[in-house]
């Protein structure tokens, strides 16, 4: 069993310097990364499972974005957006100096993942893009706005676990152990109570989403998907309520031309600690 490294790197954001928090799993020599970015709410500790299997062949690297888990929270929270996200992998990419870069990002890492791979001169060879795509369900993104950023306080464990599972459920069937590593790994007990372990400033766009504002941003996206060169993986829950068929469709036409894979019996997102869904990242990267 392979144990994870931890590790920061100091990053620049208009406001300041701020601390970026990452784990490291593999030979630290190996040239070879694959950069794991988590969703909105998630951490690092997600590609555990991945990281185990990959970690042979691959130096695998997962980040817990600014605001989330052991990183730094920033001061304005209007800086919690893709742009700043990609500034602080920038950072991370140099403090790795990988000779191959290979990305894998579920949700808003794929966002994140898309951007940076959209930038001239990006050392990203293989891009999986997990659930996500350019546009977004507007209504989908009024489901994640209903939970996420509320201040919420859980007596117990048990408690707080039952409350991460239920939101969670879109992730599809796990076992008893794996919904356990995937709620404890994004809560933190202050005091005498559980909570969970982002700023819940992260939540402050959600607020006041507007279908009109969400679709005036996918201009921005697209124009970032056509700009990307690495070679495309598209991941989608058959069940998703975020990314449809219809995006998927059309990403299949434009920018990359990515290759496609839908989960059966998953909705948004596939967690990738199945073995199934493991040996589609393994696949598609060697």
């Amino acid at each position: 069993m392979l144990t994870a490294r931890f590790h920061t790197v100091q990053w620049l954001s208009p406001t300041g310097l701020h601390k970026l928090a990452y784990r490291e799993w593999g030979n630290a020599d190996n040239p070879h990364v694959l950069l794991c970015v988590h969703g909105l709410t998630r951490s690092s500790a997600d590609f555990e499972d991945l990281a185990q299997n990959l970690g042979q062949d691959l130096r695998v690297v997962a980040a817990d974005m600014p605001g989330r888990g052991a990183s730094d929270w920033l001061p304005d929270p209007t800086q919690y957006a893709v742009p700043t996200y990609v500034n602080a992998c920038v950072a991370l990419v140099a403090r790795l100096n990988p000779g191959t870069l290979d990305w894998l990002g579920t949700s808003m890492g794929g966002l994140i993942g898309m951007g940076y791979a959209s930038l001239p001169n990006n050392p990203i060879r293989k891009l999986i893009m997990n659930d996500v795509g350019p546009s977004l369900n507007f209504s989908a993104l009024q489901r994640i706005g209903e939970y996420v950023g509320k201040p919420i306080n859980f007596h117990t464990l048990e408690e707080a676990r039952t409350y991460i599972r239920t939101i969670s459920q879109p992730f599809g069937p796990h076992s008893e152990a794996q919904w356990n590593a995937l709620t404890d790994s994004v809560l933190v007990k202050k005091g005498t109570h559980w909570t969970t372990h982002y700023d819940p400033a992260i939540g402050q766009s959600f607020q006041n989403l507007s279908e009109s504002a969400t679709r005036l941003n996918e201009t921005a996206l697209w124009a970032a998907y056509d700009a990307i060169k690495a070679e495309t993986l598209i991941v989608r829950g058959e069940h998703s309520d975020l990314l449809n068929h219809k995006t998927v469709e059309e990403m299949r036409q434009r920018g990359p031309k990515p290759h496609v894979i839908e989960i059966a019996g998953v909705g948004h997102a596939p967690t990738f600690m199945q073995k199934d869904q493991i040996h589609i990242v393994r696949d598609f990267l060697f």
